[in-house]
């Protein structure tokens, strides 16, 4: 199949005091990571990277040091993280499937988006995750009280990249949209048109940069 990606870095990053996206890690800003793992792999032929519009100049510059030998297009977000892909999914380039990536996850392996390419057809989409180790408790927001205790052994922690054929994730996304519904993550709204979806087993380290102290960790990690 021909794959194309999306990459989603449209965060403004105000922990950060700026783009997030763009903060150094290990020399070199955190995007670039994950645009070095997709372009390492034959099986994308068309990459978009969807940012914010004042980040548009400096994320081209960055795709054009990091991506060399296929489409790559750079797009401006929407107000959501799903119109962002939405937006990134309307400027890819035709293909047989897509997968989406959070550019703040640099430390994605070649190896399990294979693995998660490799899941998917049509009808059956694919997630990378993780096993929660946790216990989690449903809580009342209101009164703060445990509602009750989640089972542990059905609960994963969901991560990106997330894989579908391409149709299928165009069709979620306009009945998302015709419902007024708006998901945290991409295989959310598949799931919501009745598409299958299999959980992938990341094999390492593949956590969102989120707060500063994060940034220390994923230096760590890519040193």
């Amino acid at each position: 199949m021909r794959w194309g990606a999306i990459i989603v870095a449209a965060g403004r990053g105000k922990r950060f005091g700026g783009p997030k996206q763009l903060v150094p890690i290990s020399g070199r800003p955190m995007l670039a990571w994950s645009l070095g793992t997709f372009a390492a792999l034959d099986e994308i032929v068309a990459l978009t990277i969807v940012t914010e519009r004042e980040w548009l100049d400096r994320v081209s510059e960055l795709a054009q040091r990091f991506i060399h030998g296929r489409d790559v297009r750079v797009v401006i977000g929407g107000a959501t993280r799903q119109a962002s892909v939405r937006c990134g999914l309307e400027a890819l380039a035709p293909g047989d499937a897509v997968l989406v990536h959070d550019g703040a996850r640099p430390l994605v392996r070649a190896g399990d988006v294979r693995a998660g390419m490799q899941a998917v057809r049509p009808g059956r989409a694919a997630v990378l995750a993780t096993p929660v180790v946790d216990t989690i408790k449903a809580v009342n927001p209101a009164t703060m009280l445990v509602r009750r205790t989640l089972d542990r052994d059905e609960l994963w922690a969901a991560q990106t990249p997330q894989f579908a054929m391409r149709d299928e994730l165009l069709r979620a996304h306009d009945a998302a949209i015709a419902r007024g519904f708006d998901a945290t993550d991409d295989v959310a709204l598949l799931e919501a048109i009745g598409v299958e979806v299999v959980v992938v087993p990341a094999s390492g380290e593949n956590f969102k940069v989120t707060h500063p102290g994060d940034v220390a960790r994923a230096q760590a990690l890519l040193s």
